[in-house]
């Protein structure tokens, strides 16, 4: 990473952590409806067909949710703003190169989506003493964030895929789809069988699976795993090609 880079990461995360509603949105809210949803639930109720308590089940999802929030509404909005507003068509002329400000703008939605993921597990354990080894909190913490970024580069293509009028209402179709046919709101073996066929091949539900096969003390599924690097390989790529054809409009 370049000084360039770094100092746009900087600007980018100094930018959000004064936004009210990144700290609502992201940072509250999933904390605010794991209380909601989970928070009523007797803690020793199960997941049905697993042994996943649903205290634990709505802790993960909630987490994911918050982070999936971050950096999925944030990068895709302030993108397609900034490029109706020609401050990407600026950057161009700089020395920042032109992969910089992809790279800042997944970088620092990352970053943003750590606070979300450790205010529902402080919540959670807290509230309804969710408790776990110490590797399962830090395998948990890692796992969440690092498959965030898959969401990341989805919203770094939507951004260069909509307009400034337009990237709200496609994000907020990802954002609540993926959300509930993934399985974040609700457990996917609640779904009939034909909607669990499908939600099983989403990325949110892929997503949730690394932090329940962590609760339940083991490793995530490879098939889990697989599924979130295909998704990342075609949601990378879209991006990428998004920029190039959005640079020659330039």
């Amino acid at each position: 990473m370049n000084a360039g880079t770094y100092q746009l990461v900087k600007l980018e995360i100094t930018r959000a952590l004064r936004n009210k509603k990144y700290l609502f949105f992201t940072v509250l809210y999933p904390a605010a409806l794991f209380l909601m949803l989970g928070g009523t639930i007797p803690g020793k109720t199960k997941v049905l067909g697993t042994e996943l308590t649903m205290p634990a089940f709505y802790m993960v999802a909630m987490a994911s949710f918050g982070a999936l929030t971050a950096v999925l509404m944030g990068n895709s909005e302030r993108i397609a703003k900034e490029r109706e507003k020609g401050w990407v068509r600026q950057l161009r002329l700089t020395a920042l190169p032109g992969r910089g400000y992809v790279l800042a703008k997944t970088a620092s939605a990352g970053v943003l989506s750590l606070p979300a993921i450790l205010v529902v597990f402080a919540v959670a354990a807290g509230v309804k003493d969710v408790r776990f080894e110490a590797w399962q909190w830090l395998s948990l913490t890692a796992a969440i964030w690092a498959g965030s970024l898959v969401f990341a580069a989805l919203g770094v293509a939507i951004g260069y895929l909509a307009s400034g009028d337009t990237v709200r209402p496609i994000t907020m179709l990802f954002y609540f789809g993926l959300s509930i046919l993934g399985g974040l709101w609700m457990p996917t073996t609640n779904f009939p069988q034909w909607l669990q066929n499908i939600s099983e091949w989403l990325p949110t539900h892929a997503y949730a699976g690394l932090g329940q096969a962590i609760e339940l003390g083991g490793a995530p599924h490879v098939k889990d795993v697989a599924i979130l690097a295909g998704y990342f390989v075609l949601f990378t790529g879209a991006a990428a090609w998004l920029y190039r054809k959005d640079s020659l409009k330039a």
